[in-house]
């Protein structure tokens, strides 16, 4: 029986995580958002390992396995939540390889809106961080206003200083 969801934005973003640096989906997420079982997409993956190098899919270790489940916050206690091997994690360009070795019209329309995300994603990713850099330039702007201000009122103290001691009073004397 295989389980089957609305492939919607919130839904395949949430299905992505961060696993060696990197942003990645799991097997048996993108199988479920394919509608095919699991195990049907790893045959066609190890059908077809020559187009999924290191870089495109790699498989979780027992502790990176541990580490994901913490991070999506499960509380199942059992060693591989109920898995019977690791699972496959797929990059984006491994995710895009996918749409070569599962041929039907809903792997091909679900494949276009996760790639849509991905860019989505590193776009907002590079906007934050430009916004990061531009930040920090108006710190340092403002770092050296504060200087420069600070200098203005001790240049103007000692003018009043020396302004107070070398005046002659005029007038008439008593």
């Amino acid at each position: 029986m295989k389980k089957e969801i609305r492939s919607n934005d919130e839904t395949i973003i949430s299905k992505i995580y961060i696993i060696r640096n990197q942003k990645v989906m799991l097997d048996k997420d993108l199988a479920i958002l394919y509608g095919v079982e699991t195990k049907y997409l790893k045959r066609q993956v190890k059908r077809n390992l020559k187009r999924f190098p290191n870089d495109f899919m790699f498989t979780l270790t027992k502790t990176e396995l541990k580490n994901w489940r913490c991070q999506i916050g499960t509380s199942n206690s059992t060693d591989k939540m109920g898995l019977r091997y690791l699972p496959y994690a797929f990059t984006e360009q491994g995710v895009a390889m996918l749409s070569s070795v599962l041929h039907s019209d809903k792997s091909i329309e679900v494949n276009i809106k996760i790639m849509r995300l991905f860019s989505k994603t590193r776009e907002a990713f590079t906007d934050s961080l430009s916004l990061k850099l531009e930040i920090e330039d108006i710190k340092k702007v403002l770092s050296n206003h504060s200087k420069n201000i600070e200098l203005v009122f001790n240049y103007l103290d000692e003018l009043i200083e020396k302004k107070d001691k070398s005046r002659n009073k005029i007038g008439y004397k008593k």
